[in-house]
């Protein structure tokens, strides 16, 4: 055929076969009935020239306008941009590690995934790297388990026996010396002289002492050091230690160099701390009941020992909390065991702070072992329990039938209030019962702290 053909209904082909869609015509009501045109005229054949129909002005001849005048639309398929060329075998290859974290996007990961499909080579490097990524595990506490060790130990006891095993009360203080040790075995020389400061209740206030990490470590040795000479071992201070307690053997300590206490510190400390704990497991039971001088009063062995652990936890917390790093509380027995110390001391600190006008005086006095006015105090959580606090007089027996008043505190709470870190204002105590009871008993918790 040589020119287009009409088809009734249909658009006209163009050459080639391929169809044209008719562009849009109006609503019938909107065409004048008069001028609306009837019929189509035939389209001239391919090469003529075009003319404007009858009646209408010359125009420009446009094809792709239909005889309405309404421009027809443009069939042509628009070119179609061929798409980027894939990422080369070398940046595919760079992008197996972060593949292999997760941490490519959407398309990078579906380039990757396509390669490996036709790439031996990057698919077994791939499979590697996936393989190395499961080993990757996110950061942990450094610090032992607090129940760690002891599981260790008594593991290795059951399977073979300690020819001198270490006596119970001492053991708290043999675990956290080492979980303190275990805190400075990394530390840097900037470490060691963080600022840390000290803090404890004294009378109605309280006090504070700035010194360093290695001051800390200083203050625990010369005051462990007070074991050591009950025991009849070196004292740390030498021959010119001051007598007195624990708060002038520490500034004796600190002003006896004119250089700041460094990191050299940390061996003599570790060491006296052994030699203490192999001291008393050769001893025997008896030694237990050995007095440890304190300056103003003084203790059994086992209670010292139990009291030297308390510290070491405070003042290891202390240390944890100035390089901002976790430090755990100890395991619920050893815990246990200070809080009993705690509470086995309050009637004493009670009557000490009578002496000094700082308590109300007691309401009743009765016979040394005789019952008398009794506080429960309760500790909840780890190592807690209940215990009754004689309120009149050390010597007197705490009764339940003369409980006049009780306290519930969490056991970290009540280490925290003994060790001086918080007032008994800002302790939270549930209480009940005689008011004057309780404020004297927080009171007396609290003036357990020192130096």
């Amino acid at each position: 055929m040589n020119g287009p053909a009409q088809s009734p209904g249909d658009g006209y082909e163009r050459p080639g076969g391929q169809a044209r869609i008719p562009g849009p015509r109006g609503a019938a009501d909107d065409l004048d009935p008069v001028h609306a045109p009837q019929s189509l005229p035939p389209l001239p054949p391919l090469g003529s020239p075009v003319s404007p129909p009858a009646g209408l002005p010359d125009q420009d001849p446009d094809p792709m306008r239909d005889p309405v005048g309404e421009s027809m639309p443009d069939l042509m398929p628009e070119p179609v941009l061929d798409p980027s060329p894939p990422p080369s075998h070398a940046v595919l290859k760079s992008l197996l590690g972060a593949w292999a974290l997760a941490a490519c996007s959407a398309e990078e990961t579906q380039a990757v995934e396509d390669h490996l499909t036709e790439c031996a080579p990057c698919a077994e490097e791939a499979l590697r790297l996936r393989d190395a990524v499961g080993l990757l595990h996110p950061e942990e506490n450094l610090d032992l388990k607090p129940l760690l060790r002891s599981r260790v130990l008594e593991d290795c006891l059951g399977k073979r026996p300690a020819r001198i095993p270490v006596p119970v009360w001492a053991s708290p203080y043999d675990t956290e010396t080492a979980r303190l040790d275990a805190l400075l075995q990394d530390f840097g020389d900037s470490e060691w002289h963080t600022p840390v400061r000290l803090k404890w209740f004294e009378e109605e206030r309280r006090r504070s002492q700035r010194t360093t990490v290695a001051g800390v470590i200083g203050h625990l040795l010369t005051v462990d050091g007070m074991i050591a000479s009950a025991l009849g071992l070196d004292d740390p201070l030498g021959p010119d230690a001051p007598k007195g307690g624990p708060t002038a053997r520490t500034e004796h300590f600190w002003g006896a160099s004119v250089n700041p206490v460094t990191r050299q510190v940390r061996d003599p400390w570790r060491e006296q701390g052994h030699t203490l704990v192999r001291t008393v497991s050769f001893a025997g039971r008896g030694v237990a009941e050995l007095a440890v001088d304190y300056g103003a009063f003084a203790l059994p062995l086992g209670d010292a020992f139990l009291e030297r652990a308390f510290e070491c936890w405070v003042h290891a917390w202390d240390i944890a909390e100035a390089v901002d790093y976790p430090y755990e509380p100890p395991s619920g027995p050893h815990l246990h065991g200070m809080i009993d110390l705690a509470a086995r001391l309050l009637p004493g600190a009670l009557a000490q702070r009578r002496r000094a006008g700082l308590a109300a005086p007691p309401r009743g006095l009765v016979a040394a072992g005789a019952p008398g006015r009794t506080l429960h105090l309760e500790i909840e959580g780890a190592g807690g329990g209940g215990w009754d606090i004689a309120l009149d007089s050390p010597g007197a027996k705490p009764s339940p039938e003369r409980t006049v008043a009780e306290i519930a505190l969490d056991g970290i709470e009540f280490c925290q209030l003994a060790a001086g870190h918080i007032s008994p204002e800002e302790a939270a105590v549930g209480q009940h019962g005689d008011r004057e009871a309780i404020r004297d008993v927080l009171f007396a918790a609290a003036s357990l702290s020192r130096l």
